[in-house]
């Protein structure tokens, strides 16, 4: 039966309603995430920094009678304390590393000791070095020169990088503050994420899909920051033994190469290198040298003992997001990457197993 042109009519304003409805909403989101995105960075550090905080704030409750306000306060005390010391302490330590330079520099009494003749017998780029050292030795001023351009480039490229550094420690000290906010609310928070995600994806999915971004946020934040971590305090504390110069550079160094995914060998190598260069080989020399290859090995045992842990989904999965992430996303992208893979790798093995059981037609026998 055709429809009467009043029916018509009808359809049509109801399309009409809703696509107008549809636009405005539209309208409405984007307006929404334009003021919200200035804050989008701050905001996924806080919900990154409470998730990974919450588990200490259930473990004080008990100690402090339930009052979560407190516990929140207290533990970001503690991590303003423990992020603020070694970071003022790095900063004395820079600045005197610069002041002394710039003294040495401005006396004229630096001279670079010329480089041994077995230098030059180092396989493949023996001879470079050996070439580059002795000019460095012999004419220090006409070096600086020649590659003034590089070393301007250089320079402003290093101060971008501890502006940029600067900058990003002031936001994650405020996300550490709105974290804190975020514990204090921590039951509510998670009924929130339960129902927005049971919205999302079904309300027998929402629970699982959130305890599963959670677990995996943490999962990270103790596969990756925490074994980057433990890989700085145990290369740091011998390079300050040995008495490397500016060890506490290298040791910041090692920690942001172990966020980056990035071997700790680029750093310990080169070290082991100078040290045996300028020590000479000896017992204490050849203890450093392998305590400090192996430390700086030692996250290819501890990443698949931590990363994983806890979390419903196969460890790989959630190196491979932490390792796409950080290349398409930066350092946030370190903990949004392997959370998007795991949802989605596991919603595709809910959508795969969803199905109904193919039924095979019995076989009809043939008789001959």
């Amino acid at each position: 039966m055709l429809p009467t042109p009043t029916t018509q009519r009808v359809l049509s304003r109801e399309l009409l309603d809703v696509l107008i409805r549809a636009g405005l909403v539209a309208v409405l989101a984007v307006f929404c995430f334009r003021v919200f995105v200035p804050f989008l960075d701050l905001m996924a550090w806080a919900v990154i920094l409470a998730i990974t905080l919450y588990p200490l704030q259930v473990r004080l409750r008990r100690a402090f009678g339930n009052r979560d306000g407190v516990i929140a306060t207290l533990i970001v005390l503690v991590a303003f304390a423990v992020i603020l010391l070694p970071t003022y302490l790095l900063g004395v330590a820079v600045a005197e590393s610069i002041e002394r330079a710039m003294t040495i520099v401005r006396s004229g009494s630096f001279r670079i000791p010329p480089p041994a003749e077995s230098v030059a017998s180092w396989p493949l780029v023996g001879q470079r070095v050996y070439d580059f050292w002795q000019q460095a030795s012999t004419d220090l001023t006409g070096l600086a020169h020649k590659f003034a351009p590089q070393l301007k480039e250089a320079g402003l490229t290093l101060l971008g990088m501890v502006t940029g550094l600067g900058a990003g420690l002031l936001v994650f000290f405020v996300a550490l503050i709105v974290a804190g906010i975020l514990m204090a609310h921590g039951e509510k928070g998670h009924q929130s994420a339960v129902q927005i995600a049971s919205r999302i994806s079904g309300p027998e999915n929402g629970t699982q899909i959130a305890d599963l971004c959670t677990a995996t946020i943490r999962a990270v934040a103790q596969g990756v920051v925490g074994i980057a971590f433990i890989q700085m305090l145990l290369i740091g504390i011998a390079f300050v033994v040995m008495g490397v110069p500016g060890a506490g550079l290298l040791a910041l160094a090692v920690l942001l190469i172990g966020i980056m995914q990035l071997p700790a060998t680029l750093i310990t190598v080169p070290v082991i290198v100078f040290v045996i260069v300028t020590e000479g080989v000896s017992v204490a020399t050849i203890i450093f040298s392998v305590y400090v290859f192996i430390a700086g090995l030692a996250d290819n045992v501890l990443k698949p003992l931590l990363l994983g842990r806890g979390v419903a989904v196969p460890m790989p999965v959630v190196l491979i997001g932490a390792l796409g992430g950080m290349v398409s996303g930066g350092v946030i992208g370190l903990f949004i990457g392997p959370v998007m893979l795991a949802v989605g790798y596991k919603l595709f093995w809910r959508w795969v197993k969803d199905q109904p059981q193919l039924q095979q037609a019995p076989r009809e026998e043939e008789h001959t």
